[in-house]
């Protein structure tokens, strides 16, 4: 009898329906209550998620495991696996390949439960394709967290192509970003596994390889300034990705722990920040309109000389030291905007019609609402950089001083957050702190000028090709993602906000939107009188002769 197959999916390219029934049956039939009852530990991203930034969560190197395990791309790899299962072969005690494989097959159970999606493999090719990740992930690990040059000499021709032990092939790098990506990990049990059966004992086996895991969790950590790693004990924890998450996340303090994520709605502030500017332009719009229309001398004479080049020059020449005055750096997009003439909005519109982007537009949902850098050194406040975790995190309301751990940005830094992030929202085990600490970032960053200022103050050491390029990581590290909620981190952020907004800067800024531009009756009071007045003038001169006061003609 032919076994039914149901449609592809993105993890299975088909499923045999008759295998998928004898598994079922066989797991419900036998007693695995203590293997089945394990937490889950290697989830799939989300695809909103993945679409925001595929390269960050899609192995693109090699695949380990089984969810890009049949990915065509990724196949060439399997020589290097098969390289690196033989050298394993060679080191095993009185044992063979298949021992390992038949031992790996009774643990089947243990690994299936690992996994959040269904696994559409037999035992047996579980059980081979488990053997040949670990085995090929175990050497790559031990050559590339070591220091003594006789472990670099083992490295076969084939393997040298791939590994570089300065970190300077760019195969090398792509298996270091490969091996942290949520969907690419293995259980770490089975390279316990494989390293006990080549060594004397358990604890021997145990302590080497928590000495290349903590090597590999100070290389790849974004904290490199860390004083003091925390010690994990490997057989609690089932992954890499997972070892280097409680590495460098302090654990939440239970008596403030918040159950569930809550999502921050902003709709009000962005429509209000976004609203402001608009309205007023919409009014000058009109007004200069009209009066444009006007065909009384006087309004084409002002026309003429706000249009003209050398008014325009000395206008825009002192208007950047102007705008930094107290309560008139709001007046600036308007009144640009007032001088500019018409054919420079025929030039900045887009050639498909659509409306020009503004490069002041208001945060996304997905950004807190904190101050940017820039702003809040404007405003009196100091950065300092901590050699800590996220615990380190703080604001010092007396001293005005914003504290912030040594973030290294690199070509794995952005890979590793994103995946820390994916992971943290996966579990839901508490406050994703981890998660929180991103949006912080995301939000006291906007512009290259805002990393350049933290480049120099040492809180960002930044490895990346410029600091637009590590601006434009962090502006894109939350998207598609709900904003949380962390007691500590939020205290920090209302304590900076509760400062920012009681500078009088602030204030006269805050008063002058909402009281002047962002008051429809009192820009509607100004626009009715103008009005008045320019109708008036145009009844006067259509009666009486206006050129004896101005000494010039009316233009017929």
């Amino acid at each position: 009898m032919s076994s039914k197959q149901l449609p592809a999916s993105p993890l299975n390219p088909a499923v045999d329906e008759i295998r998928w029934v004898i598994q079922i049956r066989r797991h419900l039939d036998e007693d695995q209550d203590d293997e089945t009852s394990l937490p889950v530990c290697i989830f799939t991203v989300p695809r909103i998620v993945v679409a925001t930034k595929p390269d960050a969560y899609i192995p693109q190197q090699i695949a380990l495991g089984p969810y890009h395990h049949w990915r065509p791309e990724l196949y060439e790899m399997e020589r290097y696996k098969v390289a690196a299962s033989k050298r394993t072969q060679k080191q095993l005690k009185s044992l063979k390949f298949q021992d390992l494989i038949d031992l790996f097959q009774r643990l089947e159970p243990r690994i299936r439960s690992c996994y959040h999606h269904y696994l559409n493999f037999s035992g047996e090719t579980l059980a081979w394709m488990m053997a040949i990740d670990a085995s090929f992930l175990l050497e790559f690990l031990q050559i590339f967290t070591a220091k003594d040059v006789r472990v670099l000499e083992r490295i076969s021709s084939r393997m040298s192509q791939l590994v570089d032990n300065e970190g300077r092939r760019s195969a090398h790098n792509a298996i270091l970003r490969d091996i942290m990506m949520l969907e690419n990990q293995i259980p770490l049990f089975l390279l316990r596994k494989i390293l006990d059966s080549q060594r004397a004992s358990t604890q021997e086996a145990d302590e080497e390889l928590s000495a290349i895991l903590m090597e590999l969790c100070k290389q790849l950590s974004p904290f490199k300034m860390m004083e003091n790693l925390r010690q994990i004990q490997v057989k609690d924890r089932a992954h890499l990705l997972e070892i280097l998450f409680y590495v460098l996340v302090p654990k939440p303090d239970e008596s403030n722990q918040i159950n569930e994520s809550e999502e921050v709605i902003i709709e009000e502030i962005a429509k209000e920040l976004s609203g402001d500017v608009g309205h007023v332009r919409h009014l000058l719009n009109t007004v200069w309109d009209y009066m444009s229309s006007l065909k009384v001398r006087p309004c084409l004479y002002v026309k003429e000389a706000l249009g003209s080049r050398p008014l325009q020059l000395v206008a825009k020449l002192p208007w950047t030291i102007i705008t930094k005055l107290p309560g008139l750096k709001l007046l600036k997009e308007p009144v640009e905007h007032f001088f500019s003439s018409s054919q420079d909005k025929e030039k900045a519109k887009p050639e498909d019609g659509s409306p020009s982007n503004n490069n002041n537009r208001p945060p996304s949902i997905e950004e807190i609402t904190i101050p940017s850098v820039s702003d809040l050194i404007n405003n009196g406040v100091r950065f300092s950089a901590t050699k800590g975790d996220l615990s380190t995190v703080s604001f010092d309301v007396k001293t005005v001083t914003f504290y912030l751990p040594t973030v290294t940005l690199d070509v794995h830094t952005e890979v590793i957050l994103r995946n820390l992030v994916a992971f943290e929202a996966s579990i839901a085990i508490g406050p994703l702190v981890f998660t929180r600490y991103t949006e912080l970032m995301n939000g006291i960053i906007d512009t290259e000028e805002d990393v350049k200022v933290l480049r120099k103050l040492g809180i960002v050491e930044n490895c990346l090709k410029s600091d637009g390029e590590a601006a434009s990581m962090w502006n894109g590290m939350s998207k598609s993602m709900k904003l949380t909620k962390v007691p500590s981190l939020d205290k920090v952020i209302e304590d900076v906000n509760k400062y920012y907004s009681s500078r009088w800067k602030v204030k006269v800024g805050k008063f002058m939107k909402k009281y002047v531009f962002g008051s429809w009756q009192f820009l509607t009071f100004l626009a009715a009188i103008l009005l008045l007045l320019m109708n008036g003038l145009q009844a006067f001169c259509s009666v009486y002769t206006c050129a004896r006061w101005f000494n010039l003609k009316i233009q017929e």
